[in-house]
């Protein structure tokens, strides 16, 4: 399902038959900027500290937490284990799904890991870590939270975090096959393509107070910028900066692209694999609506 936002004119096309606007599906990794919001929020509220260290809400990691502040996890500078070594440690100590407790329980059993700051390097672990900060931040669970303070005042009825028990919150549309996808953080958020289109608006207009924040890049060590912010992707194209992020996981996937500065975006979600097909899609729609910006003799007839 593709929607188009642009200047609060909405069009909206079924890639499936079935598929609607209102369809709630699995949004994957584009959860991560509702992550980064989360933060946001408690940052500005005084809850937490950008520059705390990971031990001081997670102090069941080993002493490496200490050295990580949870501004290099949401740049992805952490420094913590690839994808593939610690899924198959959750499998091999008999997780059937990805839940948030199997995620902690092996970072707990890991010695040691790469020096913070040094390396942008994309993570979801770092950002089921923060997750479970901002619910403890926050002393109330996540999915709570982020429904009373992010969802409900953009209008987002149909959007929850779900982490079970359950593969899939009741009334979406169910993932083919498991593991089920439970951890928050990294992923978690359950939307259809209306409310993802409500979210660039309200986080266009600044609605929750966090805009500033939630785009600022990331820096490593040595100030070096990297071209991501608060669960944003962040780049230049024909002048304009695009806030985006994608997501994938077996049978969906899921984008979202807002042009900073303007009214105008665009949310896909497909019950398919194929990212490849998803970003050329996404590029093609995004080049229309940048051609808003054109001179009158310039855009095409």
């Amino acid at each position: 399902m593709v929607g188009v936002d642009r200047e609060g004119e909405i069009t909206t096309a079924a890639t499936h038959g079935s598929f609607t606007a209102d369809t709630v599906a699995y949004t994957a990794s584009v959860s991560k900027q509702v992550t980064g919001a989360c933060l946001a929020l408690l940052a500005r509220r005084g809850a937490l500290a950008l520059d705390d260290p990971l031990a001081r809400w997670l102090p069941e990691l080993p002493g490496w937490a200490a050295r990580i502040r949870l501004a290099h996890v949401l740049a992805h500078s952490g420094g913590l284990p690839g994808e593939e070594r610690l899924w198959r440690a959750m499998r091999a100590a008999g997780q059937a799904d990805r839940t948030t407790p199997g995620v902690l329980a092996a970072l707990g059993a890991v010695e040691r890991v790469a020096a913070p700051g040094l390396v942008h390097g994309y993570c979801n672990w770092g950002y089921v870590c923060l997750a479970e900060v901002a619910a403890r931040a926050a002393g109330e669970p996540l999915p709570l939270f982020a429904g009373r303070e992010l969802f409900g005042p953009l209008g987002m009825a149909a959007t929850v975090l779900w982490s079970g028990p359950g593969p899939a919150p009741p009334g979406a549309t169910p993932l083919p096959s498991r593991p089920a996808p439970l951890t928050l953080g990294d992923g978690g958020m359950w939307s259809t393509v209306a409310d993802l289109l409500r979210w660039n608006r309200g986080i266009g207009a600044d609605q929750l107070g966090t805009a500033q924040m939630l785009h600022t890049p990331g820096r490593l060590g040595d100030g070096t910028s990297v071209p991501y912010a608060m669960g944003v992707g962040l780049r230049t194209h024909r002048g304009r900066m695009l806030h985006s992020h994608g997501g994938a996981w077996p049978g969906v996937t899921a984008k979202l692209v807002r042009i900073a500065g303007t009214r105008r975006g665009l949310a896909v979600l497909a019950l398919a694999d194929g990212v490849d097909r998803m970003v050329a899609l996404t590029d093609a729609l995004t080049e229309l609506l940048l051609e808003d910006d054109a001179p009158d003799g310039a855009r095409p007839a």
